[in-house]
């Protein structure tokens, strides 16, 4: 297995146990210098074959595939040390790989994702889940959505969508995406709720009674919003050349679309946190693990993306 080249001019590290990381590369045949380093990071910008390591054991060893509840304290001890990084201004973006929620979860820690446990700890009270992807076989133009709700049981949805909350998420959006990806206007294109955006009262009333009244509200603050759109016209091509992002309801009313025209490139991007943060657009596919056949593409595309946002942030 040969290492894939990734030609950035960043300054990597990666909060990990480095035995843990030494085990996998011998098992892979990868050729790869793993150096431990302290708090203040990698002393050097990213090179080939050489990776930077911040060292946080895990309390059991790790078998390709298979999951063990021990391990979890270490997994959040990482996350919360990159983090602090970002916080405390010693790095300038985080990007994490996927984890699995429910060995997390099982062992006591209240654990539903990335998202929220880092909105917990930064104390941001709006996170707000965005997915863009620049690249992708279905793809003729950037695709980027936003989540209302991340990850909630269907049933629970429709009491989630409140004015309160779609202010508070529209908000959001408008500003970061003027602030981290210089848009000067955001496009934001709402999904509504139900099937045909509710059919005028006929398939549900959410769009009438809450998200209409409130993009209006939102237009009148200067907004550029459309909406509520039933969500299986939101996504075609006619109505994508007149956006820039659109905001689905929930969690697979609008990640199907995107992952089905850029998986594998895609970007997993946490909006309404005073950090940069990204991550891969999939899961832990643990049927993978150690074999070597694993597609690194989205979690490079989001080292890139890392790195993008970052450098414009600190423009003047």
């Amino acid at each position: 297995m040969r290492l894939p080249q990734i030609a950035l001019d960043v300054t990597l590290t990666a909060v990990a146990d480095p035995t843990m990381l030494r085990q996998c590369a011998n098992r892979l045949g990868l050729k790869i210098d793993i150096r431990e380093c302290g708090p203040r990071g990698a002393p050097e910008p990213l090179r080939p074959e050489r990776l930077w390591v911040y060292p946080q054991p895990l309390a059991a060893p790790v078998q390709p595939g298979r999951l063990d509840p021990r391990n979890a304290p270490g997994v959040l001890a990482a996350l919360r040390i990159a983090a602090e990084a970002c916080l405390q201004q010693r790095a300038d973006a985080l990007v994490t790989a996927p984890v699995h929620k429910a060995v997390i979860a099982r062992t006591g820690f209240e654990f539903t994702g990335h998202t929220e446990y880092l909105a917990q700890l930064c104390a941001a009270p709006t996170p707000v889940m965005l997915l863009a992807a620049d690249s992708g076989p279905g793809l003729t133009a950037p695709l980027r959505v936003a989540l209302a709700t991340t990850h909630l049981p269907l049933r629970a949805v429709p009491q989630a969508i409140t004015a309160e909350r779609l202010r508070a998420v529209l908000q959001v959006l408008d500003r970061d995406l003027r602030v981290r990806f210089g848009l000067s206007q955001p496009r934001i294109a709402v999904c509504g709720l139900n099937p045909h955006a509710g059919e005028e009262g006929e398939l549900g009333r959410e769009e009438i009674e809450i998200i209409a009244p409130l993009l209006a509200e939102l237009r009148d603050q200067g907004l550029n919003l459309r909406g509520p759109l039933p969500a299986d016209t939101a996504f075609t091509p006619a109505s994508l050349r007149r956006t820039d992002v659109v905001l689905a309801m929930y969690h697979d009313q609008g990640l199907p679309a995107l992952k089905q025209a850029g998986f594998g490139h895609a970007v997993n991007v946490t909006l309404g946190l005073p950090i940069l943060r990204t991550s891969a657009d999939h899961g832990t596919a643990l049927d993978l693990a150690g074999s070597g056949r694993a597609d690194p593409g989205s979690l490079i595309a989001a080292l890139r993306m890392a790195a993008m946002l970052a450098a414009r942030v600190r423009a003047p």
